[in-house]
């Protein structure tokens, strides 16, 4: 019972309502989005699964105004990669967190720390399939890579 509450059951209520709001977000209600992702995320922060926690971060981050307060998702996202077991395994999700992190720190002028979790972007790659999925993380640890380097602008 306890194993269960921390997997995420395909078409389970909390994934349809992030989907919900993530659609409104690309949809353009950014406002209405974030504050339906943060109601979820009170009722879901302290017990909810790690892949719940993991996603609705991430979700979260997204919709945020302030490059500081998305980075504190990405980050809260990245910490509840760390819950995730089986076939939830965070391995392929790592990547894209370490670059969101990464991205973030970057915006906050934080050469360093963002040259730090792109090099565990990429460290972690090795975990990414051979799909658009895994290309597009790719492409985007490449060109935050070129941007640090200075050879092209963000």
């Amino acid at each position: 019972m306890a194993e269960a509450r921390h997997q995420a059951p395909e078409g389970d209520a909390v994934l349809t309502r992030i989907g919900q709001a993530v659609m409104l977000h690309r949809g353009g209600d950014r406002e209405e989005a974030r504050n339906r992702l943060a109601a979820l995320w009170r009722e879901i922060e302290r017990d909810g699964a790690p892949f719940h926690r993991c996603a609705l971060a991430h979700y979260l981050a997204d919709t945020q105004d302030d490059p500081l307060d998305e980075l504190i998702w990405d980050l809260r996202a990245l910490a509840a990669a760390d819950g995730l077991t089986g076939a939830l395994a965070p391995r392929a999700f790592l990547p894209s967190l370490h670059l969101n992190v990464a991205a973030g720190h970057l915006r906050l002028g934080q050469e360093e720390a963002a040259r730090g979790q792109l090099a565990l972007a990429r460290e972690a790659a090795g975990a990414l399939g051979e799909d658009p999925y895994g290309d597009g993380v790719r492409a985007a640890i490449l060109r935050l890579t070129l941007v640090l380097e200075g050879a092209v602008e963000d």
